[in-house]
């Protein structure tokens, strides 16, 4: 890994927990949601793609944690996804 390298995944790093976090705040938001969620996918097929396509990394705890979390959050925001659709359906309906 080169300087240039390890700047631009730290810079893709702050970005996704910069959006995360304002996700967090406005989670009702889903424009925002959907990005989100598909930070969590991004980072997923990366850290995959990474061991399984390019072998560039081992499949240690070191990679095996950031798989995970993408992973569980992946499936949490998928399940909240639903809550969400449904509350803008009830909303529609006590409007009319």
């Amino acid at each position: 890994v080169n300087g240039l390298q390890a700047r631009t995944f730290g810079v893709w790093t702050l970005l996704s927990s910069v959006i995360r976090c304002l996700c967090a705040i406005d989670i009702r938001n889903r424009t925002l949601y959907h990005i989100t969620l598909f930070t969590f996918f991004l980072a997923l097929a990366h850290f995959l793609s990474e061991v399984f396509i390019y072998h560039t990394a081992a499949l240690t705890i070191g990679v095996m944690a950031p798989l995970m979390v993408a992973s569980f959050s992946i499936m949490g925001m998928l399940i909240g996804l639903q809550y969400l659709e449904v509350e803008a359906l009830s909303q529609k309906k006590k409007k009319n």
